[in-house]
């Protein structure tokens, strides 16, 4: 009897569990569909569905399917819609597209250009293409991420300069591409890109890192990517405009480090800037391991005395599963895996 009676409650619980509503939360964006009313399921506009999709289950995650087109859109993903994932359902992620036009003297200042803004965490993105499409205007940011625990996947982005502010928490870059001139990576958050394309459309610095102090655990860490490079082929002989810096400290304390890494001739000798202030070489901390390509230094001593060249033991902690476990173990390979 106590066996059967056993048996009866797997059987129940085996049921009750197979009958579960699904976790995650299914919208579709189209350019297609015509209403877009609160509580439906598709919607004409991205932010629209950002501000209208039923709630998921606690822990849950709010699917937003974009359909191929180009959406002339600027978004806030704001704090209270945590767990969103944007992705794009063409063949690639240029069928997908968020774009906008804003330099910072059009907004009154670089961080009101953002074509999308995310700020929710756990925030997902997968095939989809962030532009800002001012050009060469100045400051023009594509996307500006502040949460944690953000993952972009098979995405491109698109600006001249200032295209990516990657400010807080933590953040994986993964088979993506990412495209500017003049720092086009900025910020404070700790992000790891990984298997990646850095182009460069323009003379400058790739990154503009801003750690304020030695015991923030904050940094940029690109790792088994590829710096590309699109340049005038006759570029003055003097100053920054002959080529490409790795980067330059936006913050005395500044951290980037540049692993496993193919780099083009256009990478400049020396490697690193310190923005026009010796001091910044006392403070900031750029390092190199095992890059590859014609601009990989094979010679220490022509990279900017103040910058590291790695030793393996050291390396090991700037992998992504390690550099951005943080307290609660969050493995980002992992949630990354999770998407299509």
């Amino acid at each position: 009897m106590r066996f059967l009676a056993s048996l009866t409650l797997l059987l129940a619980f085996s049921l009750q569990t197979q009958q579960l509503p699904p976790r995650d939360v299914h919208v579709r964006v189209s350019a297609e569909v015509k209403t877009g009313i609160e509580g439906t399921t598709e919607f004409p506009t991205i932010q629209m569905a950002l501000d209208h999709h039923p709630l998921p289950p606690p822990g849950g995650r709010v699917i937003i399917e974009i359909a191929p087109g180009t959406y002339h859109e600027r978004l806030n993903i704001t704090q209270n819609h945590p767990n969103i994932v944007l992705l794009g359902m063409g063949h690639a992620p240029d069928d997908a597209v968020i774009t906008n036009s804003l330099n910072a003297k059009q907004a009154g200042g670089t961080f009101f250009t953002e074509t999308v803004e995310v700020n929710g965490a756990g925030f997902e993105a997968d095939n989809v293409t962030f532009e800002n499409s001012a050009g060469n205007t100045g400051q023009a940011v594509a996307v500006a991420v502040r949460a944690d625990r953000a993952v972009f996947k098979h995405c491109r982005f698109l600006g001249y300069q200032d295209t990516l502010f990657a400010d807080y928490g933590r953040q994986y870059y993964v088979d993506s591409y990412i495209e500017g001139a003049v720092d086009f990576i900025f910020g404070n958050a700790a992000a790891v890109f990984d298997r990646t394309e850095i182009h460069a459309i323009g003379p400058g610095y790739l990154t503009a890192q801003s750690r304020t102090s030695a015991d923030q655990r904050t940094g940029y860490v690109i790792l088994n990517s590829k710096v590309t490079a699109s340049l005038d082929a006759n570029p003055p002989s003097d100053s920054h405009r002959s080529g490409i810096y790795l980067g330059r400290p936006w913050r005395p304390y500044a951290r980037v480090v540049v692993m496993n890494t193919d780099l083009p001739a256009a990478i400049r000798p020396e490697g690193w800037n310190n923005w026009n202030n010796p001091a910044n070489e006392k403070t900031a901390w750029f390092a190199e391991f095992r890059n590859t390509g014609p601009g990989a230094s094979s010679d220490a001593n022509l990279r900017a005395p103040w910058s590291h060249q790695l030793p393996e033991k050291d390396a090991r902690q700037f992998r992504p599963e390690i550099f951005l476990a943080g307290s609660d173990r969050w493995n980002p390979i992992a949630e990354a895996a999770r998407l299509p």
